[in-house]
């Protein structure tokens, strides 16, 4: 059984979906100043029922792309759920900021690209690391992958996690089987990685939101698109489990702005990023992690290490928080969007626990079909009802 490739990739906004919210250039992540975003992605598949499949990778972020400084960024973090892992999560609840990549890959892959992550930051930042007392805390998040790749046989290397890295640019960001989203499901759906950015205007200043998503939560029926319940009508082709079956998965959202806040208002953005999701129907069950960054490039500041001459001061600037609702509706619109951009670009992957299934991509036709359905009855273009 083979990956369905050669179904072309679309996006929400190229099928005409009809999306809030002005996006940016490339309506990715990346439209956000300085970051940069790269991927592994290891893929062998079965020739026949019982063989070894891999189906699996590394997304690497970099919020400052591959600044020879290591400057720290502020941040925030929040759990909707908490069955999953992202590391460096304490230092940024205590200090708010972190310095380095974040990193994407499976369950069971997170203490190799973790090894990596800090050997690259070694390298990055040699003076910073060989001269001073500095350590590295990166920030790496999983999801589950083992419905259509051999998780235990934890085939991710450091050398994957690096190519990753080294691969990290600006402009367009790759979407669906790649990276660490290359083996998620959605909604029992293929699903895996998406993006999108807005674009918002506070006074004088332009600043922009950018969304990053490792999607692989939710159940069929809970499927909404637009507001309109579409799992309760494209029904055909879930992978069939057997009896007592529950909803599992996870989802990393990264949030990043160039907008400045500061770190107990990163936390706030972080937090919607449970709406953002919600917004595609989900209740957060019981066995999926969803974990929330947000990040802000904004503030530059370099952090010595200990051993390195120390300033007395920092100077910020902070965004007042009468304006932060036009930050919060972007980032809960760019989350929406890259969910659907997760869903709408991936392609089907054959499941090899349980084997012999095939975990399917969305129909196109079939979603704007139910699409049409609604908007004509609800007697506008929205389809919210």
């Amino acid at each position: 059984m083979a990956a369905s490739g050669g179904r072309r990739k679309q996006r929400a906004r190229g099928l005409g979906l009809p999306l809030p919210g002005t996006p940016g250039e490339y309506n990715a992540i990346t439209d956000v100043p300085g970051v940069e975003v790269g991927f592994a992605t290891v893929k062998s598949l079965a020739k026949r029922r019982g063989e070894l499949q891999v189906y699996t990778g590394v997304t690497a972020v970099l919020p400052r792309g591959h600044n020879p400084r290591p400057t720290a960024v502020w941040a925030g973090q929040h759990d909707l759920n908490g069955n999953g892992e992202m590391t460096g999560t304490h230092w940024i609840a205590d200090a708010g900021y972190f310095i380095g990549p974040v990193c994407l890959t499976n369950t069971h892959a997170v203490g190799i690209v973790h090894h990596a992550a800090v050997g690259w930051m070694i390298d990055q930042y040699p003076e910073h690391f060989q001269k001073y007392h500095a350590w590295a805390m990166p920030v790496i998040a999983e999801t589950y992958d083992g419905m259509v790749s051999d998780i235990c046989g934890r085939h991710v290397t450091e050398q994957h996690a690096r190519e990753a890295l080294a691969s990290a640019r600006g402009g367009p960001v790759e979407e669906g089987n790649v990276g660490g989203g290359a083996g998620n499901q959605t909604y029992d759906f293929k699903g895996g990685t998406g993006t999108s950015s807005r674009r918002v205007a506070i006074g004088p200043a332009e600043y922009t939101v950018g969304v990053l998503v490792q999607s692989n939560f939710g159940s069929r029926s809970d499927l909404t698109v637009l507001g309109v319940p579409v799992g309760t009508y494209l029904t055909d082709g879930i992978v069939e489990f057997g009896p007592g079956h529950r909803e599992q998965g996870s989802i990393i959202v990264v949030i990043a702005t160039d907008a400045p806040l500061s770190p107990i208002q990163l936390q706030r953005l972080a937090k919607r990023g449970a709406l953002g999701i919600g917004r595609s129907g989900t209740s957060g069950g019981h066995y999926s992690g969803d974990l929330m960054l947000a990040f802000s490039v904004a503030n530059e500041t370099y952090l010595p290490a200990v051993g390195e001459q120390q300033p007395y001061y920092f100077h910020a600037e902070w965004l007042n928080d009468a304006y932060l609702d036009d930050i919060y509706r972007a980032a809960v619109e760019a989350i929406e969007e890259s969910v659907l951009n997760a869903l709408l670009s991936a392609e089907s992957v054959p499941t090899i626990k349980p084997p012999g299934q095939v975990l399917k991509a969305i129909d196109h036709d079939e979603l704007l079909a139910v699409l049409r359905r609604y908007r004509s009855a609800s007697g506008d273009g929205s389809g919210r009802q």
